[in-house]
């Protein structure tokens, strides 16, 4: 049987509550064999609520973009147009503020073509400059981004809970 095909889409207000679900998961998956318990409560808590996620869908230059097999979401993308960092110093910069991906779906096409439309959709904007933050302690995130032509131009903080962490600091120009 084949998988149901893959579709890109941005998210809208109704998104919100099954947005939260799949976010506070897969950040779970990713990230809390390697944290405290309580640093990834603090910050589930303040990240993957259904009133942020549904003020974050409605906001200016806030675009969640959806990966969906059927109805299912399977990977997202949260880009901020217009972000900027000290060290980034690229012209009209967007940042990747999130994304994730299923983890039963590593190692498919979902992430890179999540990837190609969130820089469509940036360049569509009128960004120039696409930027993330990814953690230090994640080498396949690291190895994907990096197939995704971004490069490491230093280190940036990421705060999860309480806990200060490292994020390595990434860039690519988009043409």
């Amino acid at each position: 049987m084949n998988a149901p095909a893959l579709t890109i889409r941005r998210a809208t207000a109704v998104d919100a509550a099954p947005l939260a679900a799949f976010g506070a998961r897969v950040f779970r998956a990713a990230y809390a064999a390697a944290n405290d318990a309580e640093d990834m409560r603090l910050h589930v808590a303040r990240t993957y609520s259904v009133a942020l996620q549904a003020a974050e869908i409605a906001a200016p230059g806030c675009r969640y973009l959806l990966a969906l097999e059927a109805t299912t979401i399977v990977g997202y993308a949260c880009l901020q147009l217009g972000a900027t960092h000290p060290a980034v110093t690229g012209l009209a910069p967007c940042e990747i503020r999130r994304f994730y991906v299923d983890p039963a779906h590593h190692g498919t096409t979902v992430a890179a073509t999540l990837m190609a439309a969130a820089a469509d959709d940036a360049r569509a904007s009128g960004a120039r400059t696409l930027w993330l933050g990814a953690w230090e302690r994640s080498p396949r995130a690291l190895r994907f981004y990096a197939k995704q032509d971004f490069v490491d131009i230093g280190c940036t903080t990421f705060v999860l809970g309480r806990n200060a962490q490292t994020d390595r600091l990434l860039v690519r120009a988009l043409n």
